[in-house]
């Protein structure tokens, strides 16, 4: 299958990239940075803007056909109770939690909508059962994430593809477990067992 993962230079990003090549899959890694891009195993590396809906409508046009849309963009900002969920805040992770996933989807629904298995998968947050003021921006958005993404579970459904929101409360990889040993990451998913329970979504 051909499987775009968006914000593939994260940890969770590579991790999945790796999974899914060790299953066959054809990876095309999109991010923001060249750079970074590079520690990622793809078949393809694209350097694209994805809070950006023109930038992301010409990568869908130059990629054409693709199975499945991994949705990795995202990042964490909050604390400070509801007084310190600041405008800045909101707006940064607006556009990269909501902002990105409604420019990929709009994009690339025909491309999955026409594939024999297309899936769209998310990243959530176990936020989203018990909210705290302090994570209010956060796990609203991410609950817009989840509802955009039922809509467009809805937009697909004469077709065979599927919609995923995987939520966890944290990620780790096995270098930030290095990097501090005596640190226990108690609820936190390793970014290895998630990128094979995406990969295990494909069929």
């Amino acid at each position: 299958m051909r499987i775009l993962i968006a914000g593939a230079s994260s940890a969770l990003g590579r991790a999945t990239a790796d999974a899914a090549r060790a299953a066959g899959h054809h990876v095309i890694a999109v991010g923001s940075s060249a750079e970074r891009l590079e520690a990622v195993d793809a078949d393809e590396r694209l350097v694209c803007d994805l809070t950006s809906l023109p930038e992301v409508t010409t990568l869908a046009e130059s990629i054409g056909e693709i199975d499945v849309l991994v949705h990795l963009v995202g990042g964490w900002r909050g604390g400070g109770g509801l007084a310190g969920q600041s405008d800045e805040d909101w707006q940064w992770l607006e556009s990269r939690v909501v902002g990105t996933l409604r420019n990929t989807t709009r994009a690339f629904a025909d491309a999955i909508g026409a594939s024999t298995a297309g899936r769209v998968v998310i990243i959530s947050t176990t936020g989203l059962e018990r909210p705290t003021a302090g994570n209010a921006s956060y796990v609203a958005l991410k609950a817009a994430a989840e509802t955009w993404l039922a809509a467009v579970g809805h937009g697909l459904r004469s077709t065979p593809a599927t919609t995923h929101a995987i939520r966890v409360k944290a990620l780790v990889s096995a270098e930030e477990r290095a990097a501090e040993p005596e640190r226990a990451f108690e609820g936190y998913s390793d970014v290895a067992d998630v990128a094979a329970e995406i990969v295990g979504l494909l069929g």
